[in-house]
């Protein structure tokens, strides 16, 4: 996680503070970028908090992650960003560093927005989540989901069809977690069988990968993720 450990925003199921931000360590990639080498990483998943207070809402230390690792590595690189409020460049100069993997988790369907996510938009991230595929169709891009907030089965059907006209590569649904209690609290424990059957229904409406469990995270078993898509583009 880059960029601080204090966020700008106050998410409902996040326990990352919302304080005061520090400011960028400029050492920050080349440290990143030494760590993956040293323990020999075959593949990265990069994320931070979020940080409106910058005026590029730290768009280009991603970048210099993404760059300093390559100088290194030979890894390859998923981003988990945020959504930059919806500026195009932002997003765009991400992309145009070409991270294998572009995330960008819509975290609960829209209804649930004003509780869960309340300086955040669903249309501006499920249009971010277009733009990556206008700025450069051949990046992997991926979201996820956390169920159990409240959500309705008609309600994360209509969640799906946005994922979709998204032209999402991959995505993610697990379990929600009250991670303090300070937090939201969960409102319903999904079974597994919820989770087999949100599968098919997901997979059904046209997302080719789809990770669906009670512990499914947004970079769960990410390696093994661009694996099986780099296997399946070759034969």
């Amino acid at each position: 996680m880059i960029l601080g450990r204090n966020c700008t925003r106050n998410c409902a199921f996040c326990n990352i503070a919302n304080s005061d931000t520090t400011s960028i360590d400029p050492n920050e990639p080349r440290n990143i970028a030494e760590m993956t080498k040293e323990l020999e990483l075959k593949h990265v998943v990069i994320t931070s908090v979020t940080r409106d207070d910058l005026e590029d809402g730290g768009s280009e230390q991603f970048v210099k992650v993404i760059k300093e690792i390559r100088n290194i590595t030979k890894a390859t690189i998923e981003v988990l960003t945020p959504d930059f409020e919806g500026v195009e460049v932002d997003r765009q100069r991400v992309s145009v560093a070409k991270p294998e993997i572009y995330n960008h988790n819509v975290e609960t369907v829209p209804e649930l927005y004003d509780i869960i996510r309340p300086q955040a938009i669903h249309k501006r991230s499920i249009e971010f989540l277009k733009g990556i595929k206008k700025d450069d169709p051949s990046i992997l891009t991926k979201s996820g989901i956390m169920v159990g907030l409240g959500e309705t089965d008609d309600q994360l059907k209509s969640l799906l069809d946005d994922i979709v006209s998204a032209q999402v590569d991959i995505f993610t649904c697990g379990q929600y977690l009250r991670p303090s209690k300070l937090n939201y609290k969960v409102q319903e424990y999904k079974t597994e069988e919820w989770f087999e059957k949100f599968k098919e229904i997901a997979m059904n409406a046209g997302i080719k990968n789809v990770y669906s469990s009670p512990f499914t995270r947004s970079s769960y078993n990410a390696s093994e993720i661009i694996d099986k898509i780099k296997s399946s583009k070759l034969n």
